[in-house]
C-alpha cells in the first residue's frame, strides 16, 4: 500500500510538472550604457483585484500623475508617426509627450491591458496642455520617465522568454480585441529598476497607438476611429481547436495557432471588468460620451465572444 501510494505521488507530481507553465528564468541585459541588469523576465502577473482597478487612473495612480502647472520642453524626440517631446513638469519628473491621433487610443489600450494584470507605461492624457518653448496642445499623452527605470531596449514578438505561456497568447489576442495592426518589435520595451539590480525585467508594449481603428494595409488601416472598430469583424471561425481572427496587419502569422483554450484562459480575466471600468478606460482618453459609449460596447462584445467560445 505504501509503494502504491507513493508511486502515485510520483507520477502525479511529474504530471503536474509538465501541465504547469514554467517561469521564466533569470536573464542578465545591459542597458545602453552598458550596464548590466539581471532579473527575472515579467510579462503578466496574477491580478486579485480586477473589479476593483481604477482605470481612470491607470498603473500610476494618483500618487504619479504629472504636476502639470508648468510643463517645460527639453527635447524633440525623432521616430514613429506621432510627434513626441521630452518633457519635464513643475515637480521635476521627465515625460513623453505624444501629441496627435495616437495619444488617445494609447492611453485606453494602456489601460485595458493593465487591468488584466500585464506590463504596461505609467501614463496620462491631458486633454489640454501648455508645453513652454513649444505651445499648446490638445489631448496630450504624458508617459513616464522615471529616473530610478532605465529601458535596456526592444524585445521581439517571435522571440522571446514567454512563447507558449498563456500570458503572452492572451497578450496577442488583446491585440486583435483593441485592433492592433502595428505589430512591430520597436513598439515593445525591456525596462529595469535602477534601485534594485537583480528586480524582474519588465516586458511591455509601450506603442500602442495603431488602434481602435480597423486593421489592414498602408491604405485600407486606421487608428483612433471609433466608427471602424465598432464595425470591424473580430474572430472568422472557429477550426476545431483553432481560431481564425479576422485580422489584417503587421506580423499577421503571429495570430496563427491561437486556441480556444488560450481565449478562455483571457475570457476568465476580462471576464471580471465591470462595464463601468471599460467605460473608464475610454474616459480616461478623454473620448467623447458618445465615443465611450460605442467603444465600451464594442469591446464588451468582442469579450462576450471570448467567453462563449466552444459552448
Amino acid at each position: 500500500m505504501l509503494r502504491r501510494k507513493i508511486r502515485f505521488w510520483v507520477l502525479f507530481s511529474l504530471l503536474t510538472l509538465l501541465v504547469m507553465p514554467s517561469a521564466a528564468p533569470a536573464q542578465t541585459k545591459k542597458d545602453k550604457k552598458n550596464k548590466a541588469y539581471s532579473g527575472t523576465p515579467l510579462l503578466w502577473s496574477e491580478p486579485t483585484d480586477i473589479s476593483s482597478r481604477n482605470l481612470l487612473l491607470g498603473a500610476g495612480g494618483e500618487k504619479m500623475k504629472p504636476d502639470i502647472s508648468r510643463i517645460t520642453f527639453i527635447e524633440n524626440r525623432e521616430g514613429g508617426y506621432s510627434t513626441k517631446y521630452r518633457v519635464r513638469d513643475a515637480g521635476g519628473n521627465d515625460w513623453i509627450a505624444k501629441i496627435g491621433k495616437e495619444a488617445q487610443p494609447d492611453t485606453a489600450a494602456n489601460r485595458l491591458l493593465w487591468a488584466i494584470g500585464y506590463e504596461t507605461e505609467i501614463a496620462y492624457l491631458i486633454p489640454h496642455l501648455t508645453i513652454q518653448g513649444k505651445g499648446e496642445f490638445d489631448n496630450v499623452r504624458l508617459e513616464a520617465r522615471p529616473k530610478n527605470v532605465t529601458r535596456m531596449g526592444r524585445w521581439k514578438w517571435d522571440n522571446n522568454p514567454f512563447k507558449g505561456q498563456s500570458a503572452f497568447q492572451g497578450l496577442k489576442i488583446m491585440m486583435v480585441m483593441i485592433n492592433n495592426w502595428d505589430m512591430k518589435d520597436d513598439n515593445n520595451e525591456i525596462l529595469a529598476s535602477r534601485d534594485d539590480g537583480g528586480g524582474p525585467l519588465r516586458y511591455i508594449i509601450s506603442d500602442l497607438g495603431g488602434t481602435f481603428g480597423k486593421t489592414g494595409g498602408s491604405i485600407s488601416r486606421s487608428r483612433n476611429k471609433p466608427s471602424d472598430y465598432v464595425k470591424a469583424d473580430f474572430i472568422e471561425k472557429i477550426n476545431g481547436n483553432t481560431i481564425d481572427f479576422h485580422y489584417a496587419g503587421k506580423n499577421k502569422k503571429l495570430f496563427e495557432n491561437i486556441t480556444v483554450e488560450d481565449a478562455r484562459w483571457l475570457s476568465s480575466l476580462l471576464g471580471r471588468l465591470r462595464d463601468d471600468q471599460i467605460k473608464d478606460a475610454f474616459r480616461a482618453a478623454n473620448y467623447s460620451a458618445e465615443d465611450v459609449d460605442r467603444l465600451s460596447v464594442a469591446f464588451r462584445e468582442r469579450v462576450d465572444v471570448l467567453a462563449n467560445i466552444g459552448k
